[in-house]
């Protein structure tokens, strides 16, 4: 029998669980999302699990793309008719008979999701669900042709995706399901990379997010901006054709701009899908148009965040008490990380006389120390001190005397600090004062 004290822990973390999703599931919703789902996914069997999350995304009023890949089922279909299809740097040949191969994989991929997506998911949390789920010639194709000697045949690239088409699907409700066949002008059906697919479908119905969920070993990073991820890409070449097929199109999609944030998540993960939308620091490999998280000046919709990061510091004796009226008149003294609209760490710099200026009120939130916010918020600090002028900086600390001498600090005394700076400190603290060099003058 569980009593209500056994509860508590799950309940706690439910609760807890919840409140950091709830501004996830708020902005989302209306938002346009473009999944891409490996056919290895499918043919391990792990689809309508992910049905269920699929069904409850769509509960939550996102729209959604479908694209779906195929390879190890191409591969099935061409090993029963004992044909070889080759593959030139990762890219198929698509000859008459692979062509044909291609569709039946396709098209019974095709029936599978439709199939798991329409019958109401019973026996799960989303039983009873009514989930329509529409296909078409969304996607105009083009050949590839030949390259560096090579014809590949009906292998084709994305020409035109009919965005139009499939907006007006996805405002009645519709699920829209893309594979990697398409279609030329002239009415040739050619064969895809159905990554590239999903990318150039994100690009031109403006996604708010492009998701793959595939192979992602090898990618141990979190986060990239397009940029590192882009070098990570060429300097790894160890990485499997999964993960570059897949790392590619999204390092492009972010570059280009239309898409700002696009996630990679192993297929092998049961929730993974949710996991990576609905908490804060997700379990996928994230890449940002932007940067995703850099330090900023402090503005005062900060405020409520400072308070939040810095009061258990002040209750432990660590910082000095600060009320909300001290922090509106230093703002401007104040910068930030902010990662997903909530303050993660911060540190606020005075200037003083003598090309001395002070760092103060360094702090980073308990569930991302030890993750390098410390020293990002200390080079910021460094940077723009020197940026102003300074030539040496200081800082007065009672706990973090070590983590300051290993980054270049040296001990101090209080005379040491400028004479307006002495007289408005407490003795009693016992603070210690810690002095680095930013500029050296040159010699004449």
């Amino acid at each position: 029998m569980t009593t209500m004290s056994d509860s508590r822990p799950t309940s706690d973390r439910f609760v807890s669980w919840f409140r950091e999703a709830a501004p996830y599931i708020h902005a989302f919703r209306g938002r346009t999302f473009v999944i891409y789902v490996s056919g290895e996914l499918i043919m391990e069997g792990g689809f309508p699990l992910l049905a269920q999350d699929i069904a409850l995304l769509r509960s939550l009023g996102i729209h959604l793309v479908l694209v779906h890949g195929g390879r190890p089922q191409i591969d099935a279909a061409l090993e029963a008719r004992n044909h070889q299809s080759l593959l030139v740097e990762g890219e198929r040949i698509t000859d008459d008979t692979t062509l044909s191969c291609v569709i039946e994989a396709n098209g019974k991929i095709r029936v599978e999701i439709e199939s798991t997506l329409s019958i109401g998911l019973p026996n799960s949390p989303m039983s009873g669900a009514a989930i329509r789920v529409a296909s078409g010639n969304f996607v105009t194709a083009r050949p590839l042709g030949v390259l560096r000697g090579v014809d590949f045949l009906h292998t084709g690239r994305v020409r035109k995706i009919d965005a139009a088409g499939i907006r007006t699907l996805l405002e009645t409700g519709s699920i829209v399901l893309l594979s990697a066949i398409g279609y030329s002008l002239t009415g040739e059906t050619f064969n895809m990379k159905s990554q590239d697919v999903a990318a150039e479908t994100a690009q031109a119905i403006g996604a708010d997010k492009l998701i793959y969920i595939t192979d992602i070993a090898g990618l141990g990073v979190r986060q990239f901006s397009w940029q590192e991820a882009n070098r990570f890409l060429n300097e790894q070449p160890e990485l499997s054709q999964g993960c570059k097929d897949a790392l590619g199109p999204a390092i492009e999609s972010c570059r280009r701009g239309r898409v700002r944030r696009a996630h990679l998540i192993d297929y092998r993960l049961d929730g993974g899908l949710l996991q990576e939308l609905f908490s804060r620091d997700g379990v996928g490999i994230l890449i940002n148009q932007d940067t995703y998280e850099d330090v900023r000046p402090a503005r005062l919709e900060d405020i409520g965040g400072l308070l939040e990061l810095i009061q258990p510091l002040e209750t432990q004796g660590v910082l000095l008490g600060r009320s909300r009226e001290a922090l509106e008149l230093d703002i401007q003294h104040y910068s930030v990380i902010e990662r997903d609209g909530m303050v993660v760490a911060c540190s606020a710099l005075y200037p003083h006389e003598g090309h001395m200026t002070e760092m103060g009120c360094l702090a980073v939130h308990p569930d991302y120390q030890k993750r390098g916010y410390g020293d990002r918020m200390l080079q910021y600090s460094e940077e723009h001190a020197k940026k102003r002028g300074a030539k040496q900086l200081y800082v007065l600390t009672t706990q973090a005397t070590h983590w300051f001498l290993e980054r270049g600090f040296s001990l101090g005394t209080i005379s040491d600090i400028p004479e307006t700076r002495r007289l408005k400190t407490n003795p009693d603290r016992g603070s210690k004062v810690f002095l680095k060099i930013l500029a050296v003058e040159e010699e004449n």
